[in-house]
């Protein structure tokens, strides 16, 4: 729960006494461990609400409508609402952000307004003031007000296009020298038309900003949810300003036009903090910017949340925990293998651990974790690199990529001597990893004895919850997948793992069951939002490692690995559509080889 609410509920005239006998009243939490809760609340003199949250007793949304109950104010769930811009600009951004506070309808002379906290007195006198409207306070979630406040930059995207058209007329064009491009990057329209992409792309949630200069405009396009969306059109005179502008944010050189740069900037405000990674590549109009977008105030990721479940995620939590031995993360490129090597190191990062990294290039900072960016010009390679930091004493070393032989060959011989070694891998199957490595020149016994855990994986799209459409397979559709797939044995599998319980029966046949197609709404693109992954995990017992020793093929390993229980990726996909994740759409998008 974010610290903004805990604030407000310190302030909430509610007694632990009185919370505890309405708890008690309602039988909503055992006796024994409300009384734990209340004698601790009563000692540290903190709210019992707060250490409720904190043992996870109750959930957030439970405690508000309590709090509502108690204080006599109706509750309001605004999580999935779309307030109309004129009623929401009624209580201005920066007050909302601040108090917590929003407003969500009008009738007449009365303003409802929702908040975290509604005895907060003097926030509710200023917006009666400002508006002269009657008001009435709700009680609401901390996720309601994120929600809302979301909306604020959605009302101002309407207002972008004007403001671009605004600053582009005012800029001037020509063959510009460099004091004049830093003078022109540094004008205010240039500013503002360079810092209005920025803030769209971060409230879309884009991943890469591509800047592409064409023969008479500037082509503006966001990559959100992996898929590359058309996001503006700039006039031409703006290029130069808009490239210049970005170069000097990036340290780049503003006088190069020829050959490409890389260079990185933060952005910080309110609780936001982006870090862009940009690429300059000179093409035939010009210069081609691409800007990677990394949110370094994101919570941490877990395994669970990037969609790993049953005994694959039982697997990787028990093979993490193994002092040595190598686990290898395969798919091509953009499939969330840094993401997944991350969110381990992020697991196993205790004080007590060293953990290194050689990278190409360094995505996350992460605390407590040396990160070494390699630099093949001077002759920092991930292999040289692997090797000075053998030499670090570490316990973990992460690798960004087994490019070549002399890469693996020292990635195996740090799992040898004790060393935990993550790193990634391009293959398309977990059972495909093992071959590759022989390929490249691996003696098979090393890779038998040094593997722990292969994962290979794929991100899909979620399929947006708001406006998702419920379907059963038709005939032809039915048919058109068991002509790729053999649909009867996917069901099956997943029946034997599990992983469902009982939201899927053992005589359901695959037109008994609910699945989902993407729709489309204000909330989503095209109707799907945020994405999850799917998985294989090879985990290498005795049985597959002493296949491993004898060259056996990937398909006899595979073979074996299924009859203990590996879910393959098609499988592990069309679990998620059963669940409502995804669609069958995404799986075939992202699984057809």
């Amino acid at each position: 729960m974010a610290d903004g609410a805990r604030v407000e509920e310190k302030q909430m005239r509610i007694g632990n006494e009185q919370l505890r006998d309405f708890i008690k009243d309602s039988e909503m939490i055992p006796d024994e461990k409300l009384d734990v809760a209340f004698k601790e609340a009563e000692s540290k003199k903190t709210p019992l609400g707060d250490i409720l949250l904190a043992k996870k007793l109750i959930d957030e949304e439970r405690l508000r409508k309590l709090y509502a109950y108690i204080l006599g104010i109706p509750f309001v769930d605004l999580q999935k609402e779309t307030i109309p811009t004129d009623i929401l600009q009624m209580i201005p951004e920066p007050i909302a952000k601040k108090y917590k506070i929003v407003a969500f309808e009008k009738n007449g002379a009365e303003l409802k307004i929702a908040m975290l906290n509604p005895e907060d007195i003097q926030t509710v006198d200023f917006i009666r003031k400002k508006t002269g409207l009657r008001i009435v306070t709700c009680i609401t979630s901390q996720g309601s007000i994120e929600a809302i406040l979301k909306q604020y930059g959605k009302s101002l995207k309407a207002e972008f296009g004007d403001m671009i058209e605004k600053n582009s007329a005012q800029v001037s064009t020509g063959n510009e020298s460099a004091d004049d491009l830093e003078e022109i990057a540094q004008g205010l329209p240039i500013i503002r038309i360079v810092d209005t992409l920025i803030k769209h792309a971060i409230l879309q949630g884009a991943s890469d900003i591509h800047i592409e200069p064409d023969e008479k405009e500037v082509r503006v396009r966001y990559r959100i949810d992996g898929m590359l969306h058309e996001a503006m059109t700039l006039p031409k005179q703006v290029r130069d300003g808009i490239i210049a502008r970005i170069k000097v944010l990036s340290n780049l050189k503003l006088d190069e036009h020829r050959i490409p740069q890389d260079g990185r900037f933060k952005i910080e405000k309110d609780s936001t903090k982006m870090s862009f990674r940009v690429s300059v590549l000179p093409i035939f109009d010009g210069e081609k910017i691409v800007m990677r977008l990394l949110d370094e105030s994101s919570k941490g990721l877990t395994l669970e949340m990037m969609g790993l479940m049953g005994q694959a995620l039982e697997s990787i939590h028990a093979q993490i925990r193994k002092p040595n031995g190598m686990i290898l993360v395969t798919g091509p490129t953009g499939s969330g293998k840094t993401t997944t090597l991350y969110t381990i190191m992020d697991i196993l990062n205790e004080v007590d651990v060293n953990i290194s990294t050689v990278e190409d290039p360094v995505e996350y900072r992460m605390p407590r974790i040396n990160q070494t960016q390699i630099h093949p010009k001077v002759g920092l390679t991930f292999a040289a690199g692997l090797r000075a930091l053998l030499r670090q004493d570490p316990d973990i070393i992460m690798v960004g990529e087994i490019r070549d032989n002399e890469t693996m060959e020292m990635a195996i011989q740090a799992a040898m001597t004790g060393h935990l070694v993550l790193s990634t891998l391009h293959t398309n199957s977990a059972a495909g990893t093992l071959p590759r490595l022989l390929d490249m020149g691996a003696e098979p016994f090393l890779v038998a004895s040094t593997a722990n855990v292969i994962i290979a994986q794929r991100l899909v799209r979620k399929v947006c919850h708001d406006c998702r459409v419920e379907y059963k397979l038709n005939e032809k559709e039915m048919k058109a997948l068991e002509d790729n797939y053999e649909m009867e044995k996917i069901l099956e599998t997943i029946q034997k793992s599990g992983i469902l319980g009982d939201g899927l029966k053992a005589k359901d046949k695959w037109k008994d069951i609910k699945l989902y197609k993407a729709k489309g709404c204000e909330q989503c693109m095209g109707g799907y939002k945020g994405r999850n992954g799917i998985y294989e995990v090879l985990e290498i017992d005795e049985e597959i490692r002493k296949m491993i020793s004898e060259r056996a093929s990937a398909h006899d390993i595979e073979t074996k690995a299924r009859e203990k229980g590996m879910l393959t990726m098609i499988e592990d996909g069309f679990t998620k559509c059963i669940q409502g994740i995804t669609t069958v759409e995404e799986i075939l998008r992202v699984t057809k080889e």
